[in-house]
């Protein structure tokens, strides 16, 4: 049996972190069996590489494998790509044809985007996984296939079939077992290998020196969230292999490439030690991030303590009291100590000085940008008019 070092310079897999050595572990293990796979992950976390460490580590591995872009097929034609055709089944099918369920007998399909596939579509494949029975459009004949089929999704699929769009035995017989693909974010330590990967390939083939990274450049790199995943690492490295001059990349020239970046959304938020005074050590952005989640932390204490305090004068029970919501809540009997809660509720608020962090956040965007509120909400995520009640709380000149 193959091990997972060797699967991963077969398939060029770069990384180490346990979720994917996990995931591997898993295709590894399932490979010699017919099971159904589902494999599930975000767009761009490489999922396809999963279906080839099933077929090659299976009995199948001699026969054929196909990779089938459920997504890219139109509705009208997808069920006569999957099973076939005869002549004259609808209009341009001028012979007969022959579909992937019957090309690819006895070897491995991949249906990537499995949740795209039509609901007469999903019906037509829970046959083929129940019976290995299938029936070409504009046939009769019932025809046999032997197939292992190995899907792949970035939906939620169990919301899929609550939302009627997957049918749920469907679900349950492709999910016989299930692997989940980690998003890059959750592999922080292979993030820097997985870009000197691409930069050493573009600068192969685009002739050119391979990129390196400043010391901050590469903290950057890491601590981006990738929506993109995998796919967008690659991207961004062969942008910059290709416009930057510069083969020594600094993190001003990287966060050109990422968006977002700059101004702290797909960033994680920065920590300061104990030791050090609030905000010491930070840059402005870093401060600017820091204070985003103080303010609304500010917001969520003081709606905490309007729910707490709110029981008080309502016979023993906690009250919804925030009348800017139709939202309410079931009654609660107050035990002996919700007093003791709200006396910690208060403690909070007070350690963290969060009325006076939220006066100096606003000061600051107010004056960054001369006192035009409506720039100043937008700096600080909030509504213009819960910006002006601000302004008027803390008596803002």
């Amino acid at each position: 049996m193959a091990t997972i070092d060797t699967v991963k310079q077969r398939l060029g897999i770069i990384g180490s972190s346990e979720q994917l050595n996990r995931a591997i572990d898993i295709a590894i293990q399932v490979a010699p069996t017919d099971l159904s796979v589902l494999i599930t992950g975000e767009s761009g976390t490489g999922k396809e590489a999963f279906p080839q460490i099933i077929h090659h580590n299976s009995a199948r591995k001699h026969a054929e494998y196909i990779a089938i872009n459920c997504g890219a097929i139109p509705e009208g034609t997808i069920d006569s790509e999957l099973f076939g055709h005869e002549k004259g089944a609808f209009t341009g099918a001028v012979d007969s044809r022959k579909g992937y369920f019957e090309v690819v007998d006895k070897g491995t399909i991949f249906l990537d985007e499995i949740g795209e596939l039509p609901l007469p579509t999903q019906a037509r494949l829970l046959r083929v996984l129940e019976s290995g029975e299938f029936i070409r459009v504009g046939s009769s004949k019932v025809q046999k296939t032997n197939v292992r089929i190995v899907a792949a999704t970035n939906v939620n699929l169990e919301n899929a079939v609550k939302e009627g769009k997957f049918r749920e035995d469907l679900y349950y017989r492709l999910n016989t077992v299930p692997i989940k693909i980690p998003p890059l974010r959750e592999r922080k330590s292979d993030i820097h290998l997985l870009f000197k990967k691409f930069a050493i390939d573009f600068a192969d083939k685009y002739r050119m020196p391979a990129l390196k990274l400043e010391e901050d450049a590469v903290d950057l790199l890491v601590q981006y969230r990738w929506p993109g995943n995998i796919r967008q690492l690659k991207n961004i490295a062969e942008q910059i292999s290709v416009i930057e001059e510069k083969r020594l990349i600094s993190k001003t020239t990287l966060l050109k490439y990422l968006p977002n970046a700059s101004d702290g959304i797909n960033l994680p938020v920065p920590l300061y030690n104990n030791t050090q005074s609030f905000g010491s050590g930070m840059d402005s952005k870093e401060k600017e991030v820091l204070y985003k989640v103080i303010f609304d932390m500010k917001k969520e204490l003081d709606d905490l303590k309007k729910m707490v305090l709110g029981g008080s004068n309502t016979h023993g029970s906690i009250l919804e009291v925030n009348q800017n919501e139709n939202t309410s809540f079931d009654h609660y009997p107050v035990q002996p100590n919700d007093n003791a809660i709200i006396h910690q509720v208060e403690e909070i608020e007070e350690s963290l000085s969060l009325a006076d962090k939220e006066k100096e956040f606003i000061i600051k965007a107010l004056e960054k940008h001369r006192n035009k509120r409506k720039n100043a909400a937008k700096e600080l995520g909030i509504s213009e008019r819960t910006l002006y009640r601000k302004i008027k709380e803390y008596d803002i000149q």
